[in-house]
């Protein structure tokens, strides 16, 4: 037990610690090269302009650097990378037994927050630039959408194929088989809670937010004995802690997408995989843990719905944490309380997952 708890908290601190320390120099280069948007100001989905949302924040958009999610993916890969090396060619058998990167649970899930993050990336400096096939700059929606696509097919075809994985576990019954539904379930899945990573909208939002569901999932893949699981999902909180200790407001830079894409794969996959494998119900509990993401994408589906076929809008401006800004909520408000609603969440959640 003792050996499993440092498992999980040692590769959580050197995560903090190596996104406080590379920081520094990460922000100099970013303001040096100005990465940030050229132009302030977003579109809808339907290609038109935002006024609430530009009133909002056009000020902040320019200045402020993109590509903050660096330091939280950066901070993973340097912590597994000190962890391997030291595990493969220091002599201590205590580095053997800490290091988590494992074919049974892990190859998946960081290799596919390494990919989000690549992917991000790109349409991070796409929008940085002014290029893309977006007219606020970066890949468009559908592009993005079926990369992600494409990840949660490899995903689920690993679940399904290699893991044996067809069905999901319910509430008050037994799991039930989804065959090879099981697939495009996974993928819609992935392209729900990926659209919810828009809540990347007000200083320390995301950060705060992804921080307090990676801490739920760690919790709940520890108590299923998947401890490499758990040290990963903590290790991804480090490297959170250490983006939003300089993304509190005033924001230094932006989590953007490198970070998002990279964080909402690697929830659902860890959601997934402290399901069924897990002896849990990861998946149904996403609904609750990753509540703040439900209710982003439901806001805006609702926004959209009630526009087409209503004709006027249900929120001054979707996603719901800007409606709450455009109803004169302090932007530091509408961050913190929403913290406080994502830790009750996450402690609901967590119970829920492990409830037998």
């Amino acid at each position: 037990m003792i050996l499993d708890l440092i498992k999980v908290f040692l590769p959580a601190a050197i995560s903090f610690i190596v996104g406080i320390s590379i920081t520094p120099l990460w922000t100099s280069y970013l303001y040096k090269n100005e990465m940030w948007k050229k132009k302030a100001g977003k579109v809808s989905l339907e290609g038109n302009e935002t006024p609430i949302f530009n009133g909002l924040h056009e000020k902040k958009e320019v200045g402020t650097p993109r590509l903050g999610g660096v330091i939280i993916w950066a901070s993973v890969f340097i912590t597994v990378a000190l962890l391997w090396f030291a595990s493969h060619f220091l002599p201590f058998e205590i580095f053997h037994k800490l290091e988590f990167l494992s074919r049974s649970q892990t190859w998946i899930p960081f290799f596919a927050l390494l990919l989000g993050a690549f992917v991000g990336f790109i349409d991070d400096m796409y929008e940085i630039k002014g290029g893309g096939s977006n007219k606020a700059g970066g890949l468009s929606l559908k592009k993005r959408l079926l990369i992600v696509s494409l990840i949660g097919l490899f995903c689920a075809s690993w679940f399904f194929f290699k893991l044996e994985v067809s069905s999901i576990s319910m509430i008050f019954s037994n799991p039930i088989n989804l065959g090879i539904l099981f697939i495009p379930f996974f993928i819609l899945v992935m392209l729900f809670i990926y659209s919810g990573g828009i809540i990347d909208g007000i200083d320390g939002l995301a950060g705060g937010v992804f921080a307090i569901m990676f801490t739920g999932y760690g919790m709940i893949a520890f108590f299923q004995n998947q401890i490499d699981i758990a040290a990963l999902c903590a290790t991804i909180v480090g490297g959170l802690l250490a983006f939003l200790w300089f993304n509190i407001p005033p924001a230094r830079f932006y989590m953007s997408e490198t970070g998002s894409m990279a964080l909402t794969v690697v929830l659902t996959i860890v959601a997934f995989m402290t399901d069924t494998l897990g002896g849990g119900r990861g998946v149904i509990a996403l609904l609750i843990i990753g509540a703040p993401l439900v209710v982003t994408t439901l806001s805006v589906i609702l926004q959209q719905l009630s526009k087409r076929f209503r004709g006027k809008k249900i929120f001054l401006v979707a996603p719901l944490h800007h409606h709450f800004e455009a109803l004169g909520w302090p932007s530091y408000k509408v961050t913190m309380r929403y913290w406080v609603i994502s830790i009750v969440f996450c402690i609901i959640g967590v119970i829920f997952a492990l409830l037998k």
